[in-house]
């Protein structure tokens, strides 16, 4: 499982022109990805690494002061650009195993108490944020 955190003081996403996820404090957008050997046990080390890590203003985490999380489904952190010119998806889970196991990590980072919105699975999204920093970390568990 891969997840692009960014550090933002506000974030969105709109499908279709309607506003399906959206956080206006301080908090992160987390772009994850899912890859075809993830199970429980990274669904448990990203919601840790998502509540814990300690990116957020006087060194603080989401836990530390119940930011809020944009969580969006994003096959292309698994994009492979190292040949050619096309990137390469095979790395990525396809929908039907990545879904239920990016629903999970959003289930357990609400189950720290935190507020989580997210994008549709699957959906054409357009995402917005406004970067704080910027302070951007690519995690990987």
């Amino acid at each position: 499982m891969r997840a692009v955190i960014t550090r933002v003081t506000a974030a969105s996403v709109v499908v279709a022109g309607e506003v399906v996820g959206q956080i206006t404090s301080p908090g992160l957008l987390v772009l994850l990805g899912v890859t075809h050997d993830d199970g429980p046990d990274q669904v448990a080390a990203m919601a840790r690494k998502i509540t814990e890590l300690r990116i957020l203003d006087e060194e603080r985490s989401v836990l530390d002061i119940g930011a809020p999380v944009l969580v969006v489904s994003q096959f292309t952190v698994y994009g492979d650009t190292r040949k050619g010119r096309r990137p390469s998806w095979s790395a990525a889970a396809p929908g039907p195993v990545a879904q239920p196991l990016v629903d999970a990590v959003v289930a357990a980072v609400r189950e720290r108490g935190i507020h989580v919105e997210t994008g549709r699975f699957g959906a054409t999204m357009d995402v917005a944020s406004v970067n704080d920093g910027p302070f951007t970390v690519i995690v990987d568990v």
